[in-house]
Formats: C-alpha cells, sequence, structure tokens
C-alpha cells in the first residue's frame, strides 16, 4: 500500500470517526476537550484500519472460493481511485444526518472493490459481490462491537447511594 493510500485511508477513519462521535460529544456535558481529541485518534485509526482491512478480508475469503491453482500470489489492494470515496464518511456518517446515504457510499465502495477483487482474482462478479459484502458486513459488526465497548467503559456511572 502506498503511502498516499495510507493517509486517505486515515482521513477516512478520521473523518468517519468524527461523523460518529461528534453528535454524542454534542449531547455531553462536561467532556474534556483532550478526552475527545484522544477520542478521535484512536477511532481515526480504528476506523481506518478497518477501512485497509477491507479488502485484505474480501482477498482471504475469495482465496477460499478460489481452486488451489487459480491463486497467483497477487492480492487486492486499496488504489487511490478506490480509497478516495471514503472521505465522505465525514457528513454521511452523521447519525441522524444520514445512515441510508453512509450505507449508499460504503456499497459505492463494496462494488468498486468487487470489480477488482473479480479481475485480479478470477472471479465471476456474484462471486466477489459476495466476498467483499461478507468480508465488509464482518468487519462492520467486529468494529461496532468495539465502539460499543468502549462507549461501554468511558460512560461514567452514577455513584450508588448508602442507606
Amino acid at each position: 500500500m502506498s503511502p498516499f493510500v495510507t493517509v486517505l485511508l486515515l482521513l477516512a477513519g478520521l473523518s468517519e470517526a468524527a461523523g460518529r462521535l461528534l453528535p454524542v460529544v454534542a449531547r455531553l456535558s462536561g467532556a474534556s476537550r483532550a478526552r475527545v481529541v484522544g477520542l478521535m485518534l484512536a477511532g481515526a485509526i480504528v476506523d481506518g484500519a478497518v477501512f485497509a482491512l477491507w479488502p485484505l478480508s474480501a482477498w482471504t475469503l475469495a482465496e477460499l472460493v478460489l481452486p488451489a491453482s487459480a491463486s497467483d500470489g497477487a492480492a487486492l489492494a486499496w488504489t487511490p481511485g478506490l480509497a478516495a470515496p471514503l472521505l465522505l464518511a465525514a457528513v454521511l456518517a452523521f447519525p441522524l444526518l444520514g445512515p441510508l446515504l453512509h450505507l449508499v457510499l460504503m456499497v459505492g465502495v463494496g462494488a468498486g472493490l468487487t470489480a477488482e477483487l473479480a479481475t485480479v482474482a478470477g472471479l465471476g462478479w456474484w462471486q466477489a459481490a459476495g466476498c467483499v459484502a461478507v468480508a465488509g458486513v464482518g468487519l462492520g459488526v467486529a468494529v461496532e462491537g468495539v465502539r460499543r465497548l468502549v462507549v461501554r467503559l468511558n460512560t461514567r456511572r452514577a455513584p450508588e447511594r448508602r442507606a
């Protein structure tokens, strides 16, 4: 992966983290700026890593579908053209603004990955689409679990009253 693509994926991760975190922070009172910045940077790294793992996960699934002789070692990787649409995630990730638009964006990026995977792996388009979809949903469920865990760990609990 080129340094430019790495920067694109980190910026896409930051934009995804901002889109998901800022509405939550707006509802919290007393959240320190340092804590918000820390959560944004951690979210950027996690979301950027998830974006980076999407083609690798799809390729791994495709290798399970491929006959053993068809795999020539060339793996699916992000290109600047495939990664650039992910930068729109900031606006589209706001939970109240556009979950449907965010889904459409991810389906569009997934379609680009599907075309690349079908070409590189020699799969049919529908097989490649299945690999990309399963990889995307699996990674999405995993990152949502991490988000919920972080929220749970960072939520202050009310002190218990003693009688």
